[in-house]
Formats: C-alpha cells, sequence, structure tokens
C-alpha cells in the first residue's frame, strides 16, 4: 500500500506541474546493462586477472563495444557445459569467449555473429612424452573439456570418433585448467584442447608440449537467443567501429597468441 500511495503521489505531483505550466521531471531510466557470458578458465579470450576481475581478448573487445554504445558491461560466468541453458534463461545476453559456430546452434534457432577467430584442436602433452601424434593416442588416457568443439570432434558422430574408440579412456573435466592439472598429475596422458589455450597455458607454465597437428579447424562467434537479433547487430556494428578507430588492433597486440587467426585484422 505505502508503495502504491507513493507512486499515485508522484503521477500527481507530475500532472501538476504540467497544468501549471511547468515541464514535468523525466522518469528516471536506467541505462542499459549488457550482460556478457563467458567460461571464466578460458585464457587469452576470458579468465580472472590478477585484479580479481574479469579480463581477456574477449572480454576488453565486449566492453569497448558497450562503452561504444554508452551501455553498462557485466561479466557473467558461465557452466561451458550449460552455456545454452544459461542463456536461454536470460542469465546472461550472450555467450562470448571463443565459442566455435555450430550449425546444430544455427538449426536450434540461435542468432549467431560473423566470426572473428579461426582456431583448430590440438594435443597437448607433458615434456618427454611417447606420444608425437594422434596415432600414438591409441590405448592412452585423454582429456577433453564438457561442451567444447573438442568433445564434439570425439562423439559417436564427430569427425574424430575413430580417433575416440582407439583410446583406453576418455576423461571428460568441466574445465580447460582441470585438464592441464590432470595431465600434470599424470592422470591422463594427452588433452585435445583449442590452440590458443594450448599455446597461452604452455607460455605460462613450463614442461607442456603441442604437438604440430590439427585435429580440427573451426571458427569462433557470439551466441545470442533466437529473439535477439537486432542486439547482435548492434553489437556487431559496435565491433566495426572499434575496428575503424583501432581499438580492435590496439587490444589485439595485448594477445599474439591469438592476433594472427583473428579475421578482422588480415
Amino acid at each position: 500500500m505505502k508503495k502504491m500511495l507513493a507512486l499515485v503521489l508522484a503521477l500527481v505531483m507530475a500532472l501538476s506541474l504540467v497544468a501549471c505550466g511547468q515541464k514535468a521531471p523525466e522518469l528516471d531510466v536506467s541505462e542499459k546493462t549488457f550482460v556478457m557470458g563467458i567460461d571464466p578458465e578460458y585464457p587469452p579470450f576470458s579468465y580472472l586477472g590478477d585484479d580479481g576481475e574479469y579480463t581477456g581478448f574477449d572480454v576488453e573487445v565486449c566492453k569497448a563495444a558497450c562503452e561504444e554504445l554508452g551501455w553498462n558491461f557485466e561479466v557473467f560466468a558461465v557452466n561451458w557445459d550449460q552455456k545454452l541453458v544459461q542463456l536461454d534463461q536470460n542469465e546472461c545476453d550472450c555467450v562470448w569467449s571463443g565459442m566455435t559456430i555450430l550449425d546444430s546452434m544455427k538449426d536450434a534457432g540461435y542468432v549467431i555473429s560473423a566470426p572473428y577467430f579461426d582456431n583448430t584442436q590440438v594435443i597437448m602433452v607433458k615434456d618427454g612424452s611417447d606420444i608425437k601424434g594422434s596415432a600414438d593416442l591409441k590405448d592412452k588416457t585423454v582429456a577433453v573439456q564438457l561442451g567444447t568443439s573438442g568433445e564434439a570432434l570425439l562423439s559417436e558422430d564427430g569427425k574424430q570418433a575413430e580417433l575416440a574408440k582407439s583410446f583406453a579412456k576418455l576423461v571428460t573435466c568441466d574445465s580447460f585448467l582441470k585438464c592441464f592439472s590432470e595431465l600434470d598429475g599424470n592422470a591422463v596422458d594427452a588433452v585435445i584442447v583449442d590452440k590458443p589455450v594450448a599455446e597461452s597455458y604452455a607460455a605460462k607454465n613450463n614442461g607442456f608440449t603441442i604437438i604440430d597437428e590439427n585435429l580440427g579447424a573451426e571458427q569462433y562467434g557470439i551466441a545470442f537467443r533466437a529473439d535477439s537479433a537486432d542486439l547482435c547487430t548492434q553489437i556487431e556494428g559496435a565491433v566495426a567501429k572499434l575496428v575503424e578507430n583501432g581499438t580492435y588492433a590496439k587490444i589485439a597486440e595485448k594477445y599474439p597468441d591469438i592476433v594472427n587467426n583473428l579475421l578482422f585484422l588480415g
């Protein structure tokens, strides 16, 4: 009742000002807040920085795009295996975190942005491993992150299904960091992982080797709900401005492991 009474009084006051020839005060409408859904353990695209804030190439570009649009910016850490469920539940406005563009997502009605990155799947092992290529994974224990294109490649109908059948065991983890931890602790013999993530981790942690073999090519994009085509267009337009004014290139310079595969930079 108190809230209702306050609302009525506010309306009466506004009408009184108009009747007296004065301009009624504008309603306080909050600025739009864009919520970016990310994998919180996916360097160099999205991860928790030393200052306790989320950062990474995708995060920096999204934040700059929101500034270009005059929007507030927030980050929401998704469970990668449940990312589309959380998107559908409006927990975030998009999933933008090194996300592979899949025809199945388009068929399901999701709005997908233009691709911005060329990616490949590779094998990571510990230094000194006898694994030199995918053929050496026979009878080995291999780890992969849940909900990733790597897992899709190794599924029953995936392009690397026959390779997966040769493994002694396929271990699925809910993050790449857990995959790497399993490898470091000798719980698995190899990890199948996105190349930029492998390179970023190996650059900061000694004792790992990335095998020079491409298990699968893909492209990254941004996923929006089916009703968010206009939102996708606004974000793409803002990113285009960042490319035009040089902001995109400046952000990319901070991430040398991925700069050569960014489509907007040529």
